[in-house]
């Protein structure tokens, strides 16, 4: 007679890996999004958790004896998830901050459309580049280095230690402080072109004072907006995949 005094035990390994793995990839970038079904990120999450399954043999831990143990084991592997997605995911908001202050310094923060990461309302421009950003992310296989990060975590933040949540405040302190620079970072070009134009159009107004400008300034600094856009598009968008990468790579164990 075949004996399954093994399915309890590896039922549960399975079950701890995608606590973690699942909460972690609730917030991933590309693979998280709103239009992307549940049911597939579901059947993505679980056949992580079965790839990752065999390399993990040695990091996971017995069945605890009581249903105490099992419940403090699962809480803190679906924190350490949550606060691994939660940190990616931030760094990809940084592409919302340079598209709405963009947005704002162009005179296009009136231009509103839903944006599908987030779920709500947002300028146009940061939609934009939120949706190719995350784009870009797939396109270039990055999201090899977050499914690699999902099993080196086991490395950095073994099972069944208690999580170190002064050192997890102070990552998640970090890349915001990170994020909202790069943001501002990637917006620098325009927010010097606005400063420009708009003294330019001062030093205008006081040389011809009976020209109307808010009807030459609106069109002509959304043309130029645009013309900058498109000259700088593809500079900014490679600066940020690399800082991207950099982020990413601090979760890969070597």
């Amino acid at each position: 007679m075949t004996s399954y005094s093994w399915l309890p035990g590896e039922v549960f390994l399975l079950v701890l890996i995608f606590a973690r793995v699942g909460s972690a990839m609730l917030l991933l970038p590309g693979i998280a999004e709103m239009d992307v079904s549940p049911r597939i990120r579901l059947s993505l999450a679980l056949l992580v958790v079965v790839v990752l399954r065999p390399g993990l043999s040695g990091a996971l831990p017995a069945m605890p004896g009581d249903f105490g143990g099992l419940l403090v084991l699962l809480v803190q592997e679906i924190a350490i998830g949550l606060c691994l997605g939660l940190v990616i995911r931030l760094f990809v908001s940084a592409l919302q901050i340079a598209g709405t202050t963009i947005a704002m310094q162009t005179g296009l923060g009136f231009a509103q459309s839903l944006d599908p990461s987030q779920g709500i309302q947002g300028a146009l421009v940061a939609t934009f580049l939120a949706l190719l950003g995350s784009t870009l992310i797939l396109m270039s296989d990055l999201h090899h280095l977050m499914l690699a990060a999902l099993h080196d975590c086991y490395v950095l933040f073994p099972v069944g230690a208690p999580p170190p949540v002064a050192d997890m405040t102070e990552l998640v302190r970090r890349t915001i402080s990170a994020t909202f620079a790069l943001g501002i970072a990637i917006a620098a070009p325009f927010l010097v072109f606005g400063l420009l134009f708009y003294v330019a159009m001062g030093l205008l107004s006081r040389l011809m004072p009976q020209l109307h400008i808010f009807f030459l300034a609106m069109p002509l600094n959304i043309l130029l907006s645009f013309a900058i856009l498109s000259a700088l598009i593809g500079m900014l968008m490679t600066f940020y995949l690399g800082r991207f990468e950099e982020h990413v790579s601090q979760f890969v164990a070597g």
